[in-house]
């Protein structure tokens, strides 16, 4: 699932406010964005929709109780590709015409893409199943992400008072994440048709997160200073703002699985988000003005990068064949948990809705799955109340994003290959498992 939309302003406002950094000084920082998709390219040909099946090693995650449904011990790893195109401001108009000159030539906003593909081991597991119980060992790639953006020519104007046009800071962003997340489960069966199940993670999370100020405000100068592209290099930065986070966490899941009929199972999870410690720092560049000199500490603070809990409830149904098998799931994203510093920031918590299928060819060898399905990420936009002007131009309502999934299952005797796909406007994810049983 993505989590933040927006996410990075989210921080870098937050920060900068707790630590006395005015956000309207610093510029905005564009969109960011977490992937926290469950594990499986059999979950994600499903769009998601996997706590009420929860029916591979996957679960130990997903839903740790569906771990009582696995008969045989089994290795299980997953590889995948996140091919990110994240949205964010490269300058443009705040208001006011633009002069056609230079870099103001834009009518409103100007949004540029970052791109980048990155792949990874997504998922690593050991499941040891028994009558009455089982218990499950894994490796999860929670997040991983990068980002680099750069905002050249944002103005505003003309202004009351005299000042015709001003130039908000040029800006160059980069952000690094990776959290990954180790794991032990384990269900139990209460009776034939209720198993209930558990979750310990430790999670190890390395951010880093640099936004840095290039030139200098321009109001009231020359055009061809005002409305000029200047280089963003090292040697004009005039302040440094920076989150570095190298920190771990223990967080707790849990789960149950109901077998309603033959035909019918009720499931539900809730996953806790690990807190995440970070150190924030504010430093003079090499243009600051005197007598500050370059590399000088402006401000400095530990906060936290607090990912919000998720609760999951579903419902599956296999038609008597065991051929067609539906799925829809719920999900509700604690959005709101993530401030604290800042009063005049919020987001809304979110509702994902969830709904996959699959059809299975049994009489082939070996047997042939087909997955499809689609799932929607509401619209979890910042909402600012202050009255930094720059901030309530580029902290807009967003829109919900829908995913569309697609996958391909091969069973063996004792061996299964899933391929699953999942695609947005904000994420494109490829998947590729493979499960051993003995």
């Amino acid at each position: 699932m993505n989590l933040y939309n927006r996410a990075f302003i989210v921080l870098a406002l937050s920060l900068a406010v707790a630590s006395g950094v005015r956000a309207q000084d610093e510029g905005i920082p564009p969109t960011f964005e977490f992937s926290f998709s469950n594990p499986g390219a059999r979950s994600l040909g499903f769009g998601g929709a996997f706590v009420a099946l929860a029916d591979d090693a996957t679960a130990a995650f997903a839903n740790p109780a569906g771990l009582i449904q696995l008969a045989r011990p089994e290795i299980s790893l997953e590889g995948r590709y996140w091919g990110y195109s994240t949205p964010y401001v490269g300058g443009g108009r705040i208001f006011g015409e633009p002069f056609g000159v230079g870099l103001d030539t834009t009518a409103g906003l100007r949004t540029e893409t970052s791109s980048a593909d990155l792949v990874g081991l997504s998922f690593l597991s050991f499941v040891y199943p028994q009558k009455r119980w089982s218990v499950a060992i894994y490796r999860h790639q929670l997040a991983n992400y990068e980002f680099y953006g750069e905002m050249k020519g944002l103005y505003s104007g003309p202004w009351p008072g005299g000042i015709q046009v001003r130039r908000e800071f040029d800006l160059s962003q980069v952000v690094n994440l990776e959290i990954v997340s180790y794991g032990l489960a384990g269900a139990y069966s209460v009776n034939e048709s209720l198993s209930l199940g558990v979750g310990l993670a430790y999670s190890e999370g390395q951010m880093s997160f640099l936004t840095r100020s290039h030139g200098v405000q321009a109001i009231g100068v020359p055009a061809d200073i005002l409305f000029a592209e200047r280089p963003l290099t090292d040697e004009n930065v005039l302040a440094a703002l920076s989150f570095e986070v190298d920190s771990s966490d223990w967080s707790f899941s849990a789960g149950f699985l109901w077998r309603l009929s033959r035909g019918w199972s009720l499931g539900g999870s809730w996953r806790q988000g690990p807190e995440l410690d970070g150190l924030l720092e504010f430093r003079a560049g090499p243009t600051i003005p005197p007598p500050i000199p370059p590399g000088t500490l402006l401000a400095r603070a530990q906060e936290v990068l607090d990912l919000p809990d998720v609760y999951g409830l579903g419902v599956a149904y296999r038609f008597p064949d065991e051929r067609l098998t539906l799925s829809f799931e719920w999900d509700r994203v604690e959005y709101s948990s993530i401030f604290t510093a800042d009063s005049s920031l919020s987001m809304e918590d979110g509702n994902e809705l969830h709904l996959g299928g699959e059809y299975v060819f049994l009489g082939s060898t070996p047997l042939v799955a087909l997955r499809a399905g689609i799932w929607s990420d509401p619209d979890h936009e910042v909402a600012y109340s202050g009255d930094n002007y720059v901030a309530a131009a580029l902290l807009q309502p967003g829109d919900d994003t829908l995913h569309y999934a697609a996958g391909l299952g091969l069973a063996f005797a004792r061996f299964q290959v899933d391929v699953g796909v999942d695609f947005s406007d904000l994420v494109d994810t490829a998947s590729l498992s493979i499960i051993y049983s003995f």
